[in-house]
């Protein structure tokens, strides 16, 4: 099966990297066009991927297609391809452009599903949240959720929630880089090598999450197990309430919610 990639930003490039790790998608069988021909050549060598000259090839040659570029670039991408996409199942990560969007633009012949990545795919942790309304066969629709399950956590949500899901699972991992950059710094001030600094505290958020998820425990339980009455966590917890964390946290939640593409 041949995937097309209309893109091939950051985005795109963790997931053929997760595919290329896992062995999911043969690299030959990935398609992938971008206007900067000189980045896409280097990319296709670097990844594996056969790269083309226009969109409108992409598509004659794909059996699914991923709109993966810009939101604002989409509508003159489909100004070149829209009849030859009718008979393709689509999938989007632009953006912005869900179902009711494709519906609106392409009319109700058009098979697609809106999907919102996160960068961890590359790793094989990523997100991909699927939104509950498409117009895919059932076989279709059963491939766009194994296309990546080998790569991530596949979660289907209602459309209504798909900007406040993207939000923490696409948005967020820049948010726990900062968090990483920010507790290493801190470390590197107390004397820890800078990449030793990384790796502590990469590991801690690492085995706090995988820990959470796996026990299904409150956050708040797993917490106040590591805080000892009068102890050394606690303090830090005290610290980090003073200085604002979880506002700053829910601001930057805000910000993003109330952004339009």
């Amino acid at each position: 099966m041949k995937i097309g990639f209309i893109g091939m930003g950051n985005m795109a490039q963790a997931i053929v990297k997760g595919w290329n790790a896992t062995r999911q998608q043969e690299a030959e069988e990935i398609l992938a066009y971008a206007p900067n021909r000189k980045k896409l050549k280097e990319n296709a060598e670097r990844l594996g991927f056969m790269p083309m000259d226009s969109s409108l090839e992409l598509v004659q040659a794909a059996d699914w297609v991923i709109m993966a570029c810009k939101p604002y670039q989409v509508e003159s991408v489909l100004e070149e391809v829209a009849e030859a996409l009718k008979e393709k199942p689509l999938i989007s990560i632009a953006l912005g452009w869900d179902y009711a969007r494709f519906l609106q633009t392409l009319g109700p012949g058009q098979r697609m599903r809106y999907i919102m990545p996160s960068t961890p795919a590359e790793v094989g942790e990523g997100v991909f949240l699927l939104e509950d309304m498409h117009n895919l066969t059932d076989e279709e629709e059963e491939i766009s959720r194994l296309l990546f399950a080998g790569i991530g956590k596949v979660l289907v949500l209602p459309s209504h929630l798909m900007g406040i899901g993207g939000t923490l699972s696409g948005c967020g991992p820049a948010f726990a880089d900062m968090i990483i950059e920010a507790f290493g710094d801190a470390g590197v001030k107390y004397g820890l090598p800078r990449e030793a600094a990384y790796a502590l505290v990469s590991q801690m958020l690492l085995g706090a999450a995988k820990l959470q998820r796996d026990t299904g425990k409150h956050p708040g339980v797993l917490k106040d197990a590591v805080c000892s009455p009068g102890g050394s966590t606690i303090r830090g917890v005290t610290a980090l309430e003073a200085h604002g964390l979880r506002a700053a946290c829910q601001a930057a939640v805000d910000a993003v919610m109330q952004y339009k593409a």
